[in-house]
C-alpha cells in the first residue's frame, strides 16, 4: 500500500495534516495522540483501521510512544450524590455495592450518549490510556500482513484458536457473573 492511498482518504489526509506529520514526526503537533472509539465491535474496526494506517505510515510515531488508545467506559452507576464510571462487570458490580439503595445503571453503547460534560469527567486525572507499543526489533510489515493481509486460512486458525466467547451478562445474576469474571480473570 502506498501513501497514495492517505492522500485519496479525506479523513487520513486531514489526519496527518491536523498532527504535522505528513513529512516525519519532528514537528508532530500533539505529544499524545488519542484513539478514541466505541468499545462495540464496529469501534473495535475503527480502531484496528487506525492502528493499522499508523503502523503502515507513521510507525516511527508508534515507536516514539505517542500513540494511545483511550479505554471507554461501559457503564455509569450513579445515585443522588456519587457517579462511577465502570469498564467491566466487576467494576459495576463494586460501584452498585458502594452506593446505597437502587442505583442508575446506564450501559454505555458509544461515545456518543455521553455529553461533553460528563466525558470530561473520565478524561481528567481518571483518564485510562493504553499505550500502543511496537519494539525496536518488531517487524511491521510482517505484522501487517498477517493481520491485514490476505493469509485467510492462517488468520482463521489463529482466530479460532484464541477465541474468547463474552456473554452478555447485563441480566444474569450474581452468581453467574461472578463465574464469568472468575473465568475471565484465568484465561487473561
Amino acid at each position: 500500500m502506498t501513501k497514495k492511498v492517505v492522500y485519496e482518504n479525506e479523513e487520513l489526509n486531514l489526519l496527518q495534516h491536523a498532527l504535522n506529520i505528513e513529512d516525519s514526526i519532528d514537528d508532530l503537533r500533539y505529544n499524545q495522540v488519542v484513539i478514541a472509539t466505541d468499545a462495540d465491535v464496529d469501534g473495535m474496526h475503527i480502531r484496528l483501521l487506525l492502528l493499522t494506517f499508523f503502523l503502515q505510515f507513521f510507525p516511527d510515531l508508534v515507536r516514539g510512544g505517542h500513540l494511545f488508545i483511550l479505554d471507554t467506559p461501559l457503564f455509569r452507576v450513579r445515585d443522588k450524590s456519587q457517579t462511577f464510571y465502570c469498564y467491566s462487570e466487576t467494576e459495576k458490580r463494586q460501584a452498585v455495592e458502594k452506593l446505597r439503595g437502587k442505583p442508575e445503571i446506564t450501559r454505555f453503547k458509544g461515545l456518543g450518549e455521553i455529553s461533553p460534560n460528563e466525558f470530561a469527567d473520565f478524561i481528567g486525572e481518571n483518564i485510562r490510556l493504553e499505550p500502543v507499543i511496537l519494539n525496536d526489533g518488531t517487524n511491521v510489515e510482517q505484522i501487517l500482513d498477517y493481520y491485514m493481509g490476505k493469509n485467510s486460512p492462517d488468520r482463521q486458525e489463529f482466530i479460532i484458536e484464541n477465541l474468547r466467547i463474552e456473554k452478555d451478562i447485563t441480566d444474569a445474576n450474581p452468581s453467574e457473573i461472578a463465574e464469568l469474571e472468575e473465568a475471565k480473570e484465568e484465561v487473561a
